[in-house]
């Protein structure tokens, strides 16, 4: 593989890697502010369809409710966003040398497909609506797609540096 087009393949496993951590860290920030994003949803949420509407309201007052009387109940939300700031930082081995930090990506892929059986079965368990539940899985879907292509473009690169 020629010097132009092994960087080439580095630029584009360090831009997919980004925005892989980027999108973790978003998820994660996102989730400690919960009840004044879910305030501000509320009431933007008009163009919706009714059941969507109706099911966002229903989260809202849920989240504003509790917190007004059992505060700690977001502990659990502000640690689900420290888990995903802390995935996030694990993306930088790879960013230093995706070759040998390869495992990384498998760790993230298995991750994302983890999210299928917990949505499938704890969604149903917890009362969340089927289509909410397509929403959580597409997470996994958009999360799988750039770590694999990293992980293709990893091996190739090691492919490569053998040879």
């Amino acid at each position: 593989m020629e010097s132009i087009e092994r960087q080439a393949l580095e630029r584009k496993i360090r831009v997919f890697t980004i925005l892989f951590m980027v999108g973790l860290v978003l998820s994660g920030l996102t989730a400690f502010p919960i009840e004044s994003q879910l305030d501000f949803g509320a009431n933007i949420i008009s163009f919706f369809p009714d059941l969507f509407q109706a099911w966002f309201n229903k989260i809202y007052l849920a989240v504003k409710e509790t917190n007004q009387k059992y505060p700690f109940m977001s502990y659990g939300t502000d640690w689900l966003a420290f888990a995903h700031l802390v995935i996030a930082v694990v993306f930088i081995g790879p960013l230093k040398d995706p070759v040998r930090n390869n495992w990384v990506y498998q760790f993230g892929m298995i991750a994302c497909v983890m999210v299928f059986p917990l949505a499938f079965i704890c969604g149903p368990i917890r009362g969340i609506p089927w289509f909410w539940t397509l929403i959580d899985c597409s997470f996994g879907v958009f999360g799988f797609i750039p770590l694999y292509l990293c992980y293709k473009w990893t091996i190739l690169l090691e492919k490569n540096r053998t040879n």
